[in-house]
């Protein structure tokens, strides 16, 4: 059995929103680490719930060069502090 992960929900947010973005467009997990300039294998391991990879500031700057967007549009309109528990995910 995997160890439990642990991820804020900011965290899933955003890693939520690029996900979408990257299917809606068709880009392959290789076309967004080209454009982050890292590895397709990160961006296996950010979507991967068993694994504790994220995205930086950095990171979400350039998705919102590549996508011509605001980098506020990765993240949520609100705070999700209200939530008491952080996304658990397990095997």
């Amino acid at each position: 059995m995997k160890e439990k992960v642990k991820i804020e929900p900011i965290e899933q947010h955003v890693i939520d929103i690029v996900r979408k973005l990257r299917r809606n467009k068709r880009l392959r997990q290789q076309d967004l680490a080209r454009i982050l300039n890292t590895s397709s294998s990160f961006i296996g391991n950010v979507e991967n719930v068993h694994n504790p990879a994220k995205y930086n500031l950095k990171h979400i700057s350039r998705l919102a060069d590549y996508f011509e967007l605001s980098p506020r549009f990765f993240l949520p309109e609100y705070s999700l502090s209200e939530k008491k528990e952080a996304y658990s995910y397990r095997d």
